[in-house]
This record gives structure tokens, C-alpha cells and sequence, in this order.
């Protein structure tokens, strides 16, 4: 049962509304001013909070800038109760975080379908979608309630890549964005010299592709298949109407989109600043990351030289010592890693 937090000094209302609450099955814990319900909300770690905001010593206002500040009470959804329908009172609860307004008097099933909403807008952000196909589908799916503009499709076309195989080249035009269902793929651009460079390495779960939509540019980098491959390919409107849509879906879609942006970052910068060493570990660390079961890493010397910005024989000679050095084992192109940590201090000091 969800637990609900109603903060109202005034008796009759706050019976009124608890009994309301009550009846439809939620629990419910009640505060009859700004300062207990501050200190109830951390206590209790409400699944949503009701509040009015003319009260005395702590008004609405100040209780939601209080427990917007505390990371334990931020993400509640919060609810106001006012007599007051002025848009100037709104607006500063709206600015200040607060999901919903209410204004008295107000009828049973308006307070229970605002409730309800805000439950399931708050569900739909903390839920955990597994980094696959079906994965996406949910999402897309569950977001589709929230009024997603246009249709946005969860058939999506499937296609699969040989090892090496291209997905795009640089400065094509991008009318799709590429969802990593099964496999790992490779984004890359030729050096001034001749030379690959990895931009970028994405597995099961991952996007590739997107930058350039959002940019409104061609690609700038080109893409092929590490190994056998499956992608999912989501045609170009359909991605910005999951960016643009409401505030909760935008939101939520973006929180997934955002570890393949601080990847890339964290690469760039252990180019620009780690030493060989450093950067061998670096690149063998994400590797590790993202295999499956802890496997062992199976790359050619190649493609893990490109990723790491060298020639293949500096890479052929760190490797050798991190094996003399008990970090790794060696089998063939397989990489074994034997000293996490190990590598992880390589990673941050050299």
C-alpha cells in the first residue's frame, strides 16, 4: 500500500481528506503544520505528500524547499492545497518543484485522480528497464500513457550486421538511431594521418547515432560491427518525440541516453591526458564493464589499439607487462583480467 503524508492545519479538512485517503486503500500519516511534517516526511519517507500552503511558523512554500534539499525527500511528489487560484502562486510552487496543485474546495475524485497520476509519473521515472529490446518496448510502452506526441512504434525493424559490417559512414545524413540488441559495434573517424581512431565502443543496450540527430548534423563518425550483431532501428521522428515529449518521458529517456555521453567524454579525456599505460587500462576496464558474466575480453590487438589511440605495438607491449605484472592473463586475442583493482589504480594515476 502507498503510504501518503497530508500536511493541513486545519482539523476539519485534514479529517476530511485523511478519511478520503483512508477509504481508497492508502495509508496515510498526517501532520497538523509545515515543522512536524518536515520532520515526519524524513521519518516516514512518504510515497507522495499532500500539503497546504497557508499555514503558520512554516508555510507550504518553505516545507518543499526544505525536503527539496534533502536527497532522501527530492524525488516525492508533492502536492499543494490552496484556497488561492491566483497564477502567481502557482507559478512560484510550480518553480520551486511542486508536481500538482489543488484548490479548495475540491471533490473526491479529483483528489484521487491527481494522486494517482503523480503515483504513476513517479513510478515510471525510478523504474528500472532492462537494457535490451524488450527493455525498450516497456519503456516506450509505459510512456505512451503519458500522452507520447504522435504514434511511436514498439515494432521495430531489426537488423543484423557480420562482423565488420558497416552501419553508417561519416557524413552521411542520419535518419536513424541504432539500439545495440545483441552484439558490440564500433564507432570510429580516420586520423589526419591514416590512422583509426575508436570513438566509441557500444554493446547490448547501448544507442549509437543520436548525437548527430540532436546536433542537426551528419554523422561524425563511422560505425561497424565488432562481431555478429543485432540493432534495433528507431527511425529519426520517432527518437525526437521521445527527447521532446512531456517533462517526465524526456527525462527519463535521456537518463538513458546519458551513460553512452559520459562514456565518450571519459574517453576523450583519457586521450588527451593518460599516458599509454593508463589509457590501455582505461580501455580495459570499459571492456570489462561491459562483457557479459565477467568474460574474458576478446578483441583484436587492432581495433583495442584504435580504441586506445596507439600504435599496435605500444599496445602489444603494455599488455605484456601488465601480464608480467599479474594484472591480466593472455590466451591468443582473449584478455583475462586477473587485478581489477590493479588496473583501476593504473587507470587513475597514470
Amino acid at each position: 500500500m502507498k503510504k501518503i503524508l497530508l500536511i493541513e492545519d486545519n482539523p476539519d479538512m485534514r479529517d476530511n481528506t485523511a478519511e478520503i485517503l483512508d477509504l481508497a486503500n492508502y495509508v496515510v500519516i498526517t501532520a497538523e503544520n509545515g515543522k512536524i511534517g518536515v520532520d515526519l516526511a524524513k521519518q516516514e519517507k512518504p510515497d507522495l505528500i499532500i500539503c497546504d500552503i497557508m499555514m503558520p511558523d512554516l508555510d507550504g512554500y518553505g516545507v518543499l524547499h526544505i525536503l527539496s534539499k534533502d536527497p532522501k525527500t527530492a524525488g516525492v511528489p508533492f502536492i499543494f492545497l490552496t484556497a488561492k487560484a491566483e497564477k502567481s502562486d502557482m507559478r512560484k510552487g510550480m518553480n520551486l518543484g511542486a508536481d500538482d496543485y489543488l484548490i479548495k474546495p475540491f471533490d473526491k475524485m479529483e483528489l484521487l485522480n491527481a494522486i494517482e497520476t503523480r503515483l504513476k509519473r513517479n513510478e515510471f521515472f525510478k523504474k528500472n528497464y532492462t537494457r535490451d529490446l524488450s527493455g525498450l518496448v516497456d519503456f516506450i510502452e509505459t510512456a505512451s500513457k503519458f500522452s507520447l506526441p504522435g504514434t511511436i512504434s514498439t515494432d521495430h525493424k531489426l537488423r543484423t550486421y557480420q562482423a565488420k559490417g558497416q552501419v553508417y559512414h561519416e557524413g552521411d545524413e542520419p535518419s536513424t538511431v541504432y539500439f545495440v540488441n545483441k552484439g558490440k559495434v564500433k564507432s570510429w573517424r580516420m586520423s589526419s594521418d591514416g590512422k583509426e581512431l575508436i570513438t566509441g565502443i557500444y554493446s547490448k543496450g547501448d544507442f549509437l547515432g543520436f548525437n548527430a540527430i540532436l546536433e542537426g548534423g551528419n554523422y561524425p563518425d563511422s560505425a561497424s560491427a565488432m562481431e555478429d550483431s543485432e540493432l534495433a532501428l528507431i527511425p529519426r521522428s520517432e527518437f525526437l518525440s521521445l527527447v521532446y515529449s512531456t517533462q517526465e518521458v524526456s527525462a527519463r529517456f535521456i537518463k538513458m541516453l546519458v551513460n553512452n555521453i559520459n562514456e565518450k567524454e571519459e574517453q576523450l579525456l583519457s586521450l588527451a591526458y593518460n599516458s599509454v599505460r593508463g589509457r590501455v587500462a582505461d580501455a580495459l576496464l570499459k571492456l570489462h564493464k561491459k562483457s557479459q558474466n565477467n568474460a574474458d575480453l576478446s578483441l583484436s590487438r587492432e581495433d583495442l589499439a584504435n580504441m586506445v589511440g596507439t600504435s599496435t605495438e605500444s599496445l602489444i607491449r603494455t599488455l605484456s607487462d601488465f601480464k608480467h605484472e599479474k594484472m591480466v592473463e593472455i590466451d591468443g586475442r582473449d584478455v583475462k583480467i586477473v587485478n581489477l583493482q590493479g588496473l583501476e589504480r593504473i587507470s587513475k594515476f597514470s
